[in-house]
């Protein structure tokens, strides 16, 4: 299993994480995903949902992503 994993929203990099004692941290790789900066997840792929869904909100910076 990999201790690091790039982050992609639509083919556009949101973060990478990578893997600490209490699970995923999130680094973002630009601005649009910096609320989800330090934020720990289960595994990466709850990363990728979180990044998914903040890019879909419409009253997020993120949204112009999609």
């Amino acid at each position: 299993m990999s201790d690091t994993y790039i982050i992609e929203v639509s083919s556009e990099a949101a973060g990478i994480v990578v893997r600490d004692r209490a699970g995923f941290r999130f680094f973002a790789a630009s601005q649009p995903f910096f609320p989800l900066e330090g934020q720990v997840f289960r595994d990466a792929g709850a990363a990728q949902r979180a990044a998914s869904q903040l890019a879909e909100r419409p009253d997020s910076k993120a949204a112009g992503v999609l």
